[in-house]
């Protein structure tokens, strides 16, 4: 089977290069794929208009380089979960997830038996992975759950005794918002902090991977540096917004209104 680099980087105590795909045009897709990232997370939770067609696509342009192709799903619902990984993915990441119980049918569902209950039926997974994707798919495919609500952090412990899961993967706002605080990655309440190094230190102790979501690459660095394995350094409408303001920036500093050089 192809081997799953991202898995490999952290089995060496590396962390993972991840960029995030807000939109699936082939083309933005193309560019993100040939950049170089470890990974790229397709999001079909929060992406622009992401269904299980245009997943598939994405799925086969990102497959054409040495990127790992990665899905976060919409809900932990098996459904979005198999349909993703026969295509391709080489992973998912499960939104909203609460207790042990939700953990174990998020990684069950990313399983074939005896360790879950993924039906078999590879379609384009086996073209991808190579022919023996069966016998190593549960190995090398990678299942985080996400970690969202303040009310989570108690429960840490069991969940992350969830047989089948590679880790966390911390939903920032989502957290904040469920502390009280506003929405956004970068947080000043120490509390939010401390719920997000909480994770962190159980994942360690459990021998699983902690990642968070990030704003961009000098957050990500950040991250990295506390211990974290897996954080997006930028996404591909991020990156063209800023590449958009960036080229903006010189005609706006010298225009002085309507009458100006560029008015």
């Amino acid at each position: 089977m192809r081997p799953n680099t991202v898995k490999a980087l952290w089995r060496e105590g590396q962390p993972a290069v991840v960029g995030w795909l807000s939109c699936a045009d082939p083309y933005v897709v193309e560019v993100m794929a040939q950049a170089g990232f470890d990974a790229l997370v397709l999001d079909m939770q929060h992406g622009m208009g992401i269904g299980p067609d245009r997943a598939a696509v994405v799925l086969q342009i990102i497959s054409s380089t040495n990127t790992i192709p990665l899905v976060r799903v919409p809900w932990n619902d098996p459904v979005h979960i198999q349909y993703v990984l026969d295509a391709g993915a080489y992973g998912v990441i499960v939104p909203l997830i609460d207790s042990r119980e939700e953990a174990v049918k998020a990684a069950g569902a990313s399983r074939y038996a005896p360790l879950g209950y993924r039906s078999v039926g590879p379609n384009r997974a086996r073209f991808y992975a190579g022919p023996d994707y069966i016998q190593h798919a549960n190995e090398e495919t990678i299942c985080l759950v996400m970690i969202e609500h303040i009310d989570t952090i108690p429960r840490l412990e069991e969940i992350a005794t969830a047989p089948g899961i590679d880790g966390f993967y911390i939903g920032p706002s989502d957290l904040a918002v469920s502390m009280g605080l506003g929405p956004g990655s970068v947080q000043s309440d120490p509390r939010h902090e401390a719920a997000c190094l909480r994770v962190l230190e159980v994942a360690q102790a459990h021998g699983l991977i902690a990642g968070v979501h990030c704003g961009g690459h000098e957050e990500a660095k950040r991250r990295f540096d506390q211990g974290f394995k897996f954080c997006p350094v930028g996404s591909d409408i991020a990156f063209v917004g800023t590449g958009a303001r960036s080229a903006l920036q010189p005609f706006r500093e010298v225009r002085t209104g309507p009458s100006g050089p560029y008015g």
